[in-house]
């Protein structure tokens, strides 16, 4: 049995794979706050309200080609669902495709996203160090 708050979540993922603005838009609360909090290749920004997570959905279906989004795990306890997924798209003004792996925390309140956390990582597998 999904929870209400997974619910939620499903309900957005759905609206923003469909490119669908008022979709997107029905899952969160008047007052929602999503943080970015950048990446090596992306700012951290922060939008918010519902006119704010407009701008958020309306440039990543405007400005953002698509590859693949693909949210991987889901962990709910309670009101917060963390996601684990990775992505890649390539963005109006930077160069290159842009390849992420992200955390995204959201807290749900009266069955509407209240508040998105995301932290990525745009570092390729290959530049990590090895430590044995």
């Amino acid at each position: 049995m999904t929870s209400s708050a997974r619910n939620a979540v499903d309900r957005m993922f759905q609206a923003f794979n469909a490119k669908d603005l008022t979709g997107a838009l029905a899952t969160v609360s008047e007052d929602t706050l999503w943080i970015h909090h950048g990446s090596q290749k992306m700012p951290s920004v922060r939008f918010e309200g519902k006119s704010g997570a407009e701008k958020f959905f309306a440039t990543s279906f405007t400005a953002m080609t698509i590859d693949y989004f693909r949210p991987l795990s889901f962990i709910e306890q309670g009101d917060i669902v963390v996601v684990l997924g990775e992505e890649s798209y390539v963005m109006e003004g930077i160069d290159g495709k842009l390849t992420n792996k992200w955390v995204q925390i959201y807290t749900v309140a009266d069955g509407l996203i209240a508040k998105m956390e995301e932290f990525a990582t745009s570092s390729e597998a290959t530049s990590y160090a090895v430590v044995v």
